[in-house]
């Protein structure tokens, strides 16, 4: 009889030992009592590492816009630097024989992705035509290289043979492809040059491939110096004696026709228009005359301001800028 009751007492006991848990009654549990056979997850203290997680690198937004940019002007610098000089002249029997190469570089215009040219800064983009501008120029020109006369009446009326004037009509009618899409020079200058840019320095930085003509660049423009690039174009320009010059005796002051209304002259009335000085000349020659104060001797600034004279704007030289 003991030893049943011992026999009944370890089957009894050795089976709570083993699962480390008391025999509990269900009906008896606490309502805030854990069930020995609940899990409970493991928890993370506050301050332990957990999984580091790498953040992906992400570009500055001038990495993003100016990279590929400069990336694509650079494409330009060769035939630039190769066949223009630091004058503004240029070497079109050579530059004629690389007609290849030229054109070549001018698929890469309409090639562009537009998505691309989106991401770039406006003066990037301001830069981009500038240049398109340019090389579609040096292209026509080149195509008509050397010029041919097409009378001896037009010889006599454009004051000889090698007058860009001769052959007006393939500039004025050159079409052209940019990112699949058809231009002139004419909508160039009126969408992007006047419309987009409200900057009238542009207007120094376009060739028309002559004597009068702002002088061509021999490097790309680049949206991340197109300011200092304006800035030098603009000078380099109003130091010729066919874009400013002063007469003091005659007490007359001489302008490049392109500071004509019928040219450029209303575009710089937006920015440079004053009241306050030259009151003798009309509106937008007052924008012109403040304008190109700020590139001009303080000499001459003080003849503009307090002088009294007249302007005369200059006739324009056509005689193309070829550097031979």
């Amino acid at each position: 009889m003991a030893k049943s009751l011992v026999v009944f007492i370890i089957l009894l006991i050795v089976p709570v030992f083993i699962s480390g848990c008391s025999p509990v009654d269900p009906k008896s549990v606490e309502p805030d009592r854990v069930e020995c056979d609940k899990i409970i997850p493991f928890q993370t203290e506050p301050d332990e590492i957990g999984p580091v997680s790498v953040e992906p690198v992400k570009a500055e937004p001038d990495d993003q816009q100016t990279v590929p940019a400069t990336s694509f002007h650079d494409k330009c610098a060769g035939i630039l630097k190769e066949f223009v000089n630091n004058k503004g002249m240029v070497d079109y029997k050579k530059l004629r024989r690389k007609r290849l190469e030229q054109r070549a570089l001018l698929q890469e215009f309409n090639k562009l992705d537009p998505g691309e040219y989106e991401s770039w800064t406006n003066e990037d983009k301001i830069a981009f035509w500038i240049n398109a501008y340019n090389l579609q120029k040096l292209r026509v020109v080149t195509d008509n290289y050397p010029i041919q006369p097409s009378s001896r009446i037009l010889t006599i009326f454009y004051r000889g043979t090698n007058s860009i004037r001769h052959i007006e009509g393939e500039i004025t009618n050159h079409k052209f492809l940019v990112m699949d899409e058809e231009f002139t020079f004419a909508t160039i200058e009126k969408r992007f040059f006047r419309g987009e840019s409200n900057d009238p320095r542009v207007f120094f930085a376009i060739s028309s491939a002559c004597l009068s003509s702002p002088p061509l660049r021999n490097e790309p423009y680049y949206g991340y110096n197109l300011s200092e690039q304006l800035d030098d174009q603009t000078e380099k320009f109003l130091s010729s004696p066919l874009a400013f010059s002063i007469d003091r005796e005659k007490r007359k002051v001489y302008l490049s026709a392109l500071f004509q209304l019928s040219w450029y002259g209303k575009e710089f009335i937006n920015k440079f228009a004053i009241d306050r000085k030259f009151k003798s000349q009309p509106p937008a020659t007052r924008a012109v005359l403040n304008f190109i104060s700020n590139y001009i001797s303080k000499q001459d600034v003080t003849f503009l301001e307090t002088g009294n004279y007249t302007i005369k704007y200059m006739t324009y030289d056509w005689t193309i800028n070829d550097g031979l």
